[in-house]
């Protein structure tokens, strides 16, 4: 037994501070899947703890020329990757290669778990905590062919109205200013928390991911990171959904997990805030979504609603499809699967697809202003 004993202190001994981090993480990982459905607990956690914890750093960083988020990140990588080739010349140089290799994929192994382990906290609570729909008090009722078509058409007509008031260029081509649209996302918010509370959050600026190109490669227009509460973007992809991501990702610094939600949030706040730009955009998101579902639902509805829109927005649409078809390949669709199987892992049992779940939300919200417009 003694001896047994000291195997396993030399054991432990071999990397203690792995090790440690390692059990900790997994304890931390064990408890959030096995008390998650435990919605007052996730709802004390999330709005007593995770909330204001991510809304100081936000603060703190506001001012900040450059994200965090992004410099954490590269720090990561190239700590990791300078860790693994350090460990593989120690291997080589070595003659216990067993416990080099040891020693080298535990602390790795010990950083995914705590990583992981804080992702659970920081950001896996808010899935299991009150969402936007039971906070805000919207309908989420189930929906016609024939309201979908006339949200639709309502949608297709504002994006129409609004590509004729935004900047172009030369050819015709959308071009904001996107360091404007950054500068005005602080009061983004403002008229939207007015009419839903619970959208209430600090008044901050989304930032742009300076290496926003290699974002496009993985297919990600931008990401909340919940360890420094930042809302980050991608400037490098065609400006015309620009404006309505940085208010989806602002949705998410507000605490709105859900990417439906988030969506949705995206459009509302970007109208009611009523800036041209973010109408614009807020239009052909809103549009996209509903586009989409009335294909499937009525394709001679949909022909008939796609057939009206304008030549601007059609340009726009054909910008955005050509930009992203440069970065299809194994990149993209490998992590288009891990972040499938990310979703799924929190009960989102849409995946991706659950972006266009919005699609209830706002037919239920903007049918009675579109009926009124049609009329």
């Amino acid at each position: 037994m003694k001896n047994k004993k000291h195997r396993i202190k030399d054991f432990y001994a071999l990397c203690p501070l792995a090790h440690t981090v390692g059990i900790l993480s997994t304890a931390v990982i064990v408890f959030h899947l096995l008390t998650r459905h435990n919605k007052a607990l996730m709802v004390e956690i999330s709005e007593n703890f995770v909330r204001p914890y991510q809304q100081t750093m936000a603060k703190l960083l506001n001012s900040l020329p450059f994200s965090m988020a992004e410099l954490l990140i590269w720090t990561a990588g190239i700590s990791v990757l300078a860790f693994v080739i350090y460990g593989i010349v120690r291997m080589v140089m070595e003659k216990e290669r067993l416990t080099r290799l040891y020693k080298t994929v535990l602390p790795i192994a010990a950083f995914a778990l705590l990583v992981y382990a804080l992702f659970s906290v920081f950001w896996g609570t808010y899935y299991y905590a009150d969402d936007f729909i039971s906070s805000s008090g919207l309908k989420n009722e189930k929906i016609s062919v024939e309201q979908l078509k006339t949200v639709t058409s309502y949608f297709a007509d504002m994006a129409n109205e609004y590509s004729e008031k935004v900047a172009r260029d030369e050819n015709g081509f959308y071009r904001p200013d996107r360091e404007e649209i950054l500068e005005l996302s602080p009061e983004l918010y403002e008229n939207a928390e007015e009419k839903f509370p619970c959208l209430q959050g600090e008044a901050l600026k989304a930032k742009p991911f300076r290496f926003s190109g290699i974002l496009s490669y993985t297919d990600f227009t931008g990401f909340f990171f919940p360890f420094t509460g930042e809302a980050n973007v991608n400037a490098d992809f065609p400006p015309n959904l620009f404006p309505s991501t940085v208010a989806h990702e602002l949705a998410h610094q507000r605490g709105i997990a859900k990417e439906q939600e988030a969506n949705f949030a995206a459009v509302l706040v970007s109208l009611e805030y009523g800036q041209t730009d973010y109408v614009y955009s807020a239009a052909l998101l809103a549009y996209t979504h509903l586009g989409n579902a009335l294909y499937k639902a009525d394709y001679e509805a949909w022909k008939e609603i796609s057939g009206k829109l304008g030549e601007y927005v059609l340009l726009d649409f054909a910008e955005n499809r050509l930009y992203w078809e440069k970065f299809e390949g194994p990149a993209r669709s490998t992590m288009n699967k891990v972040y499938e199987g990310f979703l799924q892992s929190y009960d989102q049992k849409l995946g991706l697809k659950s972006y266009g779940a919005c699609v209830d939300l706002l037919v239920n919200y903007y049918y009675d202003e579109a009926l009124k417009a049609v009329n």
